[in-house]
């Protein structure tokens, strides 16, 4: 049996119509679908909502997670780039083929980063000074991420808390698991293709 589809609401589920009236899912261009899919098919099929309001909570916490996700690859790829450049700026003055070099690198090509990783010693850095340099350029957009990090976090605990008071225990179980899940998919937004269901993380708790 596909396992995908036991993932899925089913279509016969009140969430499914009423989670379609509230539109499409708020995904940028190019993000995965497919993941997001899955998330809020995992926490409807945790909760299996009993009203219009816990289906609108349910996917204000999914979207909510989804945003977090999102904010934190976002600073790890504002972080990524500057540091190419910083490493760029480094060897090019010394290495006629430098930007070769950082764009192998960036692409994970076996060997260049030890290439890399040698090349900055030669210049008298190293991947810590480049690291450094790349957060003091980005500090500022950084810590705006931080902030936007934090709020979505702050604004899905308080749909958490609202869950909370109108189904107590299992919201505080859905609690733990969404934060297994995040553990699991190591702040990525696409979950690991051996997480375990959240139904399955809400029965431990």
């Amino acid at each position: 049996m596909d396992q995908s589809n036991e993932l899925m609401p089913r279509a016969a589920d009140p969430a499914v119509s009423t989670l379609a009236l509230l539109g499409p899912p708020p995904l940028a261009r190019g993000e995965d679908v497919g993941s997001y899919d899955e998330l809020l098919a995992r926490i409807v099929n945790t909760l299996h909502p009993s009203d219009s309001l816990e289906e609108v909570w349910i996917r204000d916490i999914v979207d909510l997670v989804w945003e977090a996700f999102r904010f934190r690859r976002a600073k790890a790829n504002t972080l990524t780039r500057q540091i190419e450049r910083e490493t760029r700026y480094a060897l090019k003055s010394e290495y006629s083929d430098a930007d070769e070099m950082v764009r192998a690198w960036a692409a994970g090509e076996e060997n260049a980063e030890a290439d890399v990783n040698e090349a900055l010693a030669e210049v008298g850095s190293s991947m810590d000074t480049v690291m450094v340099e790349a957060m003091s350029e980005r500090m500022g957009e950084l810590e705006r991420l931080d902030r936007m990090l934090v709020s979505a976090e702050a604004r899905r605990s308080a749909a958490l808390r609202e869950l909370d008071h109108h189904r107590g225990p299992l919201a505080r179980k859905l609690r733990r698991a969404i934060a297994e899940v995040e553990e699991v998919a190591g702040g990525q937004p696409a979950l690991a293709a051996d997480a375990p269901p959240i139904a399955a993380l809400v029965a431990q708790g």
